[in-house]
C-alpha cells in the first residue's frame, strides 16, 4: 500500500515537471548552424547506408524493414498515441516486442517532452484524413500476346565489304509537248435566200510542237514548230475547186544563257514559209507560194519571262536591238510583189526586232494565245499581232476564233485601208494535245 502511494507521488511530480518546463520559454541555445547541417547531412547519410544494407538483407524482417517504421522520424513532427501508451502504461503488452519501434517511441517521446512547439500534427488528425490509397491484395494477371520471333540481325563487321547496287540516271533535261486541232465550217445558203451570197465549206488543220531543253542551271533552248494549212471551196469559184485560206510553217528557236533572275541574253531564229500556192477566187495568178517567200530573222538581245502565282497566265518578251531579216523569194515573178529588186531572188536587211509572247487560261475551258511580232529596218515596218481564242468543249472538241491584223509598208498599198492587212475565220472540231 505504501509503494503505491509512492509511485502515485511520482508520476505526480513527472508530470507537474512537465507542464512547467512546456509553460517557461524555450531559452534558444547558441549553435553553429554550419556544423550542425553538415552533422544532419552526415546522419542522413549514415542512415541511407543502414537502410539500404537492411533492405538487401532480406533475413533482417524481424527488424520491421518492411513496415515503413521509419518515416515517423522525417515527416513533420506528429503526436504519435504509441510513444504516451508505452511510457504511461505499467505493463505494456507493446514493449520488448519490436526494439526499433521502442527505440523510435523513446525518441519522439523525447521530443514531444523537450520540444512540443514542433509538433505540427496528431494521429487523431491523420485517422480522420484517410490514407491515400489502401493495399491491393487482389492479384493481378498479365495479358500476354505471344508473337514470332523476329530473325536475328546478322553482324556486320566494319571490315565486311557488303555490295550494294547503285542505278545513277542522267538527269533528262529535255521536255515535249504539243497540241493539234481539225477544224471545219460549212456553210449553206439557197439560190433563192433573200439576202443573197452562196454556200461553201472550209476546214482547217494544225499541230504545233515544242522541244524545249533547260538545265535548272543557266542555260535554255527553246524550239517551237507551227504548222498550219486550211482549204475551202466555193460554187462561185470556177477555177479552181480548192484553195488554201490558212497556210503557214514557222519554226522558233532561242538559246538563252541567264542574266538574272527572269531575264536571259537570248539569241532568236525565226524562219517561216508556206506549204502551198496562194490563189485568189476566179483568177489563175499566183500570189505566194512555198518558199516565196521565206524569211528568216536572227535577232541578238533579252529575254524577259514572267508568270503569274497560279501559273494561267505566262509569257515572255524578247528585245532585239540588233537583229538581221533574210528574204528569199523562189519565183522572180513574185520578187517585186514581196519589196526585192526586179530578178533578185534574195536582201538582206538590217535593224531591231521585238516579239512578245502570251498565254492566258481563264478558266479550265476558255484560253487565249496571243503574238505580238515587230521587225523594222528603219526604212520599212512591219508588225504581225495573231491572237487565237480556244473554246475547250470538251477533252476532244474545241472552237476556235482566229484574229490577225498586220501591217506591212513593203507591200501593195490598198486604197481603203493602205498598208493595214486582216485576217479573221472561226471554227469548231477536233483537238487534242499531249
Amino acid at each position: 500500500m505504501r509503494y503505491r502511494y509512492l509511485i502515485i507521488a511520482f508520476l505526480l511530480a513527472l508530470v507537474i515537471a512537465s507542464a512547467e518546463a512546456a509553460r517557461r520559454p524555450y531559452r534558444a541555445l547558441k549553435i553553429d548552424s554550419v556544423k550542425m547541417i553538415r552533422q544532419y547531412m552526415d546522419s542522413l547519410s549514415v542512415s541511407e547506408r543502414h537502410l539500404d544494407s537492411l533492405i538487401r538483407n532480406r533475413s533482417d524482417r524481424h527488424l520491421g524493414i518492411y513496415d515503413g517504421q521509419y518515416f515517423r522520424l522525417f515527416v513533420p513532427l506528429t503526436f504519435y498515441h504509441s510513444p504516451a501508451e508505452k511510457s504511461l502504461l505499467l505493463h505494456s503488452q507493446q514493449l520488448g516486442r519490436d526494439t526499433i519501434a521502442d527505440a523510435i517511441d523513446m525518441a519522439l517521446l523525447d521530443v514531444y517532452m523537450h520540444r512540443p512547439d514542433l509538433v505540427k500534427n496528431t494521429e487523431s488528425s491523420l485517422e480522420r484524413s484517410g490514407t491515400l490509397r489502401n493495399d491491393v491484395d487482389v492479384k493481378m494477371a498479365q495479358n500476354v500476346k505471344m508473337v514470332e520471333k523476329v530473325k536475328d540481325t546478322p553482324v556486320m563487321h566494319h571490315h565486311e565489304a557488303v555490295p550494294v547496287g547503285v542505278v545513277i540516271q542522267k538527269p533528262n533535261f529535255w521536255k515535249f509537248k504539243g497540241d493539234g486541232y481539225l477544224q471545219f465550217m460549212q456553210n449553206f445558203i439557197s439560190n433563192n435566200w433573200y439576202k443573197g451570197g452562196e454556200s461553201n465549206y472550209s476546214a482547217v488543220g494544225s499541230v504545233t510542237l515544242e522541244a524545249n531543253y533547260d538545265n535548272k542551271n543557266i542555260w535554255k533552248w527553246e524550239n517551237k514548230l507551227e504548222m498550219k494549212l486550211g482549204f475551202q471551196t466555193s460554187k462561185s469559184d470556177t477555177v479552181h475547186k480548192f484553195k488554201s485560206s490558212e497556210d503557214l510553217i514557222r519554226l522558233t528557236s532561242q538559246l538563252q544563257l541567264r542574266a538574272a533572275k527572269n531575264w536571259y541574253y537570248n539569241l532568236q531564229v525565226i524562219a517561216n514559209t508556206q506549204f502551198t500556192k496562194g490563189l485568189k477566187s476566179n483568177d489563175r495568178k499566183v500570189y505566194s507560194d512555198f518558199a516565196s517567200p521565206l524569211d528568216v530573222n536572227v535577232a541578238l538581245g533579252m529575254n524577259y519571262k514572267f508568270a503569274s502565282k497560279d501559273k494561267k497566265l505566262t509569257g515572255s518578251i524578247s528585245l532585239s536591238p540588233l537583229a538581221m531579216s533574210y528574204r528569199y523569194v523562189g519565183r522572180l515573178d513574185l520578187s517585186t510583189r514581196f519589196g526585192l529588186k526586179e530578178g533578185r531572188h534574195s536582201k538582206v536587211e538590217l535593224g531591231s526586232q521585238m516579239m512578245a509572247e502570251l498565254e492566258w487560261k481563264f478558266s479550265d475551258m476558255f484560253k487565249w494565245k496571243s503574238r505580238l511580232f515587230g521587225f523594222t529596218s528603219y526604212k520599212r515596218f512591219l508588225v504581225e499581232w495573231e491572237n487565237s481564242f480556244t473554246l475547250q468543249v470538251s477533252r476532244f472538241i474545241s472552237a476556235n476564233v482566229f484574229v490577225y491584223p498586220r501591217f506591212d509598208d513593203s507591200g501593195t498599198r490598198d486604197e481603203d485601208i493602205g498598208f493595214f492587212q486582216f485576217k479573221q475565220y472561226s471554227s469548231l472540231g477536233f483537238s487534242y494535245s499531249f
